[in-house]
């Protein structure tokens, strides 16, 4: 017994098949973009403050004002943390942040945070040793002072990442 279907016979092109090509390689071509995609940048902080720190809290707005969703954790005892974190002595300064993999230590602008996780160095992290006067959370009043903001890495070695010079 014979199937009919099996003997038709189709003159000419088959009309479904340039949507077939055209679909398959719309396909192909979303698939590498949505899968070929780079990561999403971190935005996410961590913030380790004392819980009456002022300029931290500061430092806090200044990242959300920047676009990172920020966690605080109020410590008492911060040495702890930066032990932890490996942030050397003379790097130090009043808050430590997590962003990403990357250590924050003290008044960092975001903007160079920012920076930081588009360029991915190999360094532990950023810092502003001390607390310098017209940095993001310690500009709140006339005197400002320039400063560089440093990578660091496990053995303390240290690079200037960026110079703000404002006065």
């Amino acid at each position: 017994m014979s199937n009919k279907r099996n003997n038709i016979k189709v003159k000419g092109k088959f009309p479904g098949k340039p949507l077939l090509w055209l679909l398959g390689g719309i396909v192909l071509i979303a698939g590498g973009v949505i899968f070929n995609q780079t990561p999403a940048v971190a935005t996410e902080v961590v913030v380790y403050k004392s819980p009456s720190c002022g300029c931290c809290t500061e430092w806090v707005k200044h990242m959300r004002n920047n676009g990172f969703t920020v966690e605080v954790h109020d410590r008492n005892d911060m040495t702890p943390i930066k032990k932890q974190e490996g942030v050397p002595r003379n790097l130090q300064s009043c808050h430590t942040a997590k962003v990403g993999d990357y250590v924050i230590e003290g008044h960092v602008p975001a903007s160079d945070v920012k920076r930081l996780l588009d360029e991915k160095p190999n360094v532990v992290g950023l810092t502003a040793p001390g607390m310098p006067h017209g940095s993001p959370g310690m500009d709140m009043g006339p005197r400002k002072a320039p400063y560089d903001v440093l990578t660091f890495n496990r053995s303390g070695q240290t690079t200037i990442f960026a110079s703000h010079n404002q006065r």
